[in-house]
């Protein structure tokens, strides 16, 4: 492996690892700033990543142009509608539960793909499904546990990015990054500042240091993956991705002293499973992948995606 591919590689993982550290900076703030003014706040510093989307000739005004704006609509509710989730799933549940339950994403994605690009699933694909929701029913275990609205908040981030990306596909590039990206920005910018002004909290120094690293380390993490994605193929930085697991693990016995019990454990393996058998068919198909899997952060893979069009052919 070259030492390029190996420096790009490094470098998504560096990425993965500092989105998994905004999730948690969000979480150390858990219960005193509302989810949703987090993600209010988040976005706003979100806000940085688009002068990076620019091409010549873009304007940062084209967040809110586009060639088809019922799906430029969808993406400004779909992004603050997943953003919201995190969130709370975050604020609600240890970091391993929250982010094993967004891995569902993909299995969203494939359901959203039969009902609304009209895709046609093969047997593999049916089987990363099943296998998915076997492992959320053993993450879950409903009737033995109190299910709350952290879990809900962890399916919504799931859809939201699954929404992301199924938009981004029908999209293609017909439609400008900055547009694509911006879109859900504005949304979660405008739709969850509009929802905070009845509960806003002003944060102190601490949680206003927190929160900016929530929106500030997830936009650092943007332009690292950009960055991977022009040294490596694309399939291996996405391969990185699965590294907010380990993260996510480590940060909940490190600053949380929370450990996932065993049975959590199993139904991980499944939903991880389910994702990478279902990515794995993707990348086969080259169909584009929009979002990091944790979350509803999909700038990054779009940016990867823009990078990846710019890059010599990679022989393996």
């Amino acid at each position: 492996m070259p030492d390029r591919t190996i420096q790009g590689v490094a470098l998504g993982f560096a990425a993965f690892a500092l989105f998994s550290l905004s999730d948690a900076s969000v979480k150390l703030i858990a219960g005193v700033i509302p989810p949703i003014q987090s993600a209010f706040i988040g976005a706003l510093f979100g806000l940085l990543i688009l002068p990076f989307l620019l091409h010549p000739g873009d304007r940062v005004t084209d967040m809110v142009r586009s060639v088809n704006r019922p799906l430029w609509l969808v993406r400004f509710l779909a992004y603050p509608a997943g953003v919201i989730g995190s969130v709370t799933a975050f604020t609600h549940l240890s970091m391993s539960e929250a982010m094993v339950l967004m891995f569902l994403q993909p299995a969203f994605v494939t359901l959203m793909s039969i009902f609304f690009l009209k895709e046609k699933v093969g047997l593999q694909r049916w089987l990363a499904i099943l296998i998915g929701f076997a492992g959320v029913l053993i993450v879950l275990r409903p009737g033995f546990r109190e299910l709350s609205i952290g879990h809900l908040g962890a399916i919504f981030a799931g859809l939201g990015g699954a929404t992301s990306i199924v938009v981004f596909r029908a999209l293609g590039d017909r439609e400008k990054k900055v547009s694509q990206v911006g879109a859900g920005l504005l949304g979660a910018v405008l739709i969850c500042g509009v929802l905070s002004i009845r509960d806003f909290v002003i944060p102190d120094l601490r949680q206003l240091a927190l929160l900016a690293g929530y929106g500030l380390l997830a936009a650092l993490a943007n332009v690292l993956t950009t960055k991977a994605s022009v040294m490596a193929p694309a399939t291996l930085v996405g391969a990185t991705q699965y590294g907010q697991m380990i993260w996510a693990i480590l940060l909940d016995d490190l600053l949380f002293n929370l450990r996932p019990d065993r049975t959590m454990l199993v139904g991980s393996l499944f939903i991880l499973a389910s994702g990478a058998l279902t990515i794995i068919r993707e990348r086969h198909h080259r169909r584009p992948w929009a979002a990091p899997l944790g979350g509803e952060k999909p700038a990054a893979a779009i940016l990867a995606h823009r990078a990846g069009e710019t890059k010599p052919p990679h022989n393996s």
